[in-house]
């Protein structure tokens, strides 16, 4: 990447619809953009941040590609604090690749993917966790996952982590001072203070990562698998998670063979669900390879919705797929809930001891709710969710936080046993290097290449 270059981009995705837009960024976003844009009325230089009516016209031909509204954009006041301007057209893919087409011949290069937010970073608009929470912004599935996105791309993350950060350096600097210039009057730091900031920042550094598991969850979601006999309802619930009508629904057993996926948002938490042939023994050939993939995707499935028909006695069949479900997360839904109950709970809650029990009916939807209430407390084993809460979720974050208390813990073992302050120092050192990479304040450019690389080309 060469920071000297005007780059240009599509930044909307290509198809029919009311606006596209063209973005360039770079010294020559001015200049390129007079090249290309013919005003509809007036003359004279384009003012920042303001839009004018025109046309886009090729730079060798004065044909008409589009009536556009263009607008100039004067650094530092842009999203990469470098110049920028943005050409709204009428969305079409031939419009905006002729279009951007034109750019290109005036004098800018196309940008590689994620490089104005990667411009943005490094021209220090923003640090690095809230680059990475563009990604999870667009990425939003859920509710929940767009508030920790826009959490992280406020910059929440990025200064707790500087403020611990920090402490430890303004640590490491009364260390060091003490081993550079042991003749000066530099304040001495006790044992006992050194060990009290080491631990104070260590405990930071746990409750961040605490908040792991619940983060992933609602940013990347978990796996569930519905299973159950034939013709218990199993489509059909899928059908009432989803509220539309995805699966097909018969009467018939053995009307699904193959495994249908879909996400659904389960309070917050992105949830990919998938439909499955029902479990039993059959001869039919296509049946067989629909129970087979059943049982691959329960395998790697994070929760199990075991689906039983409440308007029937336990079954033979029931029984046979008790053991494939006991060693798993599994809630059960007792379906059906709607006709005359004749499944006793206690027949499969003895032997799913902790399982939910939830009646419901994919008929007419009763149930329904408490049912995802429940999948959400079995998946969040419980946890109460705070919105203004920092989630920790990106693995990057979570493998630096623990290299950085792996460094705190080694210096306050070597504090503890009274070793020289060079041998805390350079544990600390490790833990700053750790944090440091979080924010993008020492992080390798081998990182910031795979990152970015993540990032669709417009943005």
């Amino acid at each position: 990447m060469n920071p000297g270059d005007t780059i240009a981009a599509i930044s909307t995705p290509l198809g029919v619809g009311g606006i596209g837009i063209v973005r360039l960024s770079g010294p020559q976003a001015r200049e390129i953009l007079g090249k290309v844009f013919r005003r509809r009325r007036g003359k004279g230089p384009l003012l920042s941040h303001r839009f004018y009516l025109g046309e886009i016209i090729r730079p060798r031909d004065p044909a008409v590609i589009d009536e556009v509204l263009a607008s100039f954009m004067e650094k530092p006041h842009t999203y990469t604090r470098e110049d920028v301007a943005e050409i709204q057209a009428h969305s079409g893919v031939l419009v905006l690749r002729e279009i951007l087409d034109a750019v290109l011949q005036s004098g800018a290069r196309l940008a590689e993917p994620g490089e104005f937010t990667k411009r943005a970073f490094l021209n220090g608009r923003i640090d690095l966790t809230q680059a990475e929470a563009v990604i999870d912004l667009i990425q939003s599935k859920t509710r929940r996952s767009l508030e920790m996105a826009n959490l992280q791309r406020e910059g929440r993350l990025g200064m707790e982590i500087r403020r611990i950060r920090e402490d430890l350096l303004n640590l490491m600097a009364l260390l060091e001072a003490g081993i550079d210039f042991p003749e000066d009057e530099v304040p001495e730091l006790s044992g006992d203070e050194v060990n009290r900031r080491l631990q104070n920042a260590r405990e930071k550094l746990d409750t961040l990562l605490r908040t792991y598991d619940q983060g992933k969850i609602y940013r990347e979601g978990i796996s569930a698998v519905i299973i159950g006999r034939p013709n218990v309802g199993k489509s059909s619930l899928l059908n009432a998670l989803l509220r539309e009508d995805r699966a097909i629904v018969t009467p018939i057993p053995g009307t699904t063979r193959d495994v249908i996926e879909e996400v659904v948002n389960v309070r917050g938490i992105p949830l990919k669900i998938m439909d499955t042939a029902g479990l039993r023994h059959t001869h039919d050939q296509v049946e067989v390879e629909g129970v087979r993939r059943t049982r691959d995707r329960m395998a790697l499935a994070d929760l199990v919705i075991w689906v039983v028909d409440g308007s029937e006695p336990i079954t033979a069949q029931d029984l046979d797929i008790l053991p494939e479900v006991q060693p798993r997360r599994v809630v059960v839904a007792m379906n059906k809930n709607d006709l005359p109950r004749r499944l006793n709970p206690r027949d499969l809650g003895e032997h799913l001891p902790g399982a939910p029990l939830i009646p419901v009916s994919a008929l007419d939807h009763s149930g329904i709710d408490r049912l995802e209430e429940a999948i959400r407390d079995l998946v969040l084993d419980g946890r109460q969710d705070s919105s203004a809460e920092i989630l920790l979720s990106n693995l990057r974050h979570k493998q630096a936080l623990e290299r950085a208390r792996e460094g705190l813990e080694q210096a306050l073992e070597a504090s503890r046993a009274n070793l020289s302050v060079e041998f805390i120092s350079v544990d600390l050192g490790r833990a700053l290097q750790a944090l440091g990479e979080i924010v993008g304040e020492t992080t390798s450019e081998d990182i910031l290449e795979r990152i970015f690389s993540q990032f669709c080309i417009g943005k």
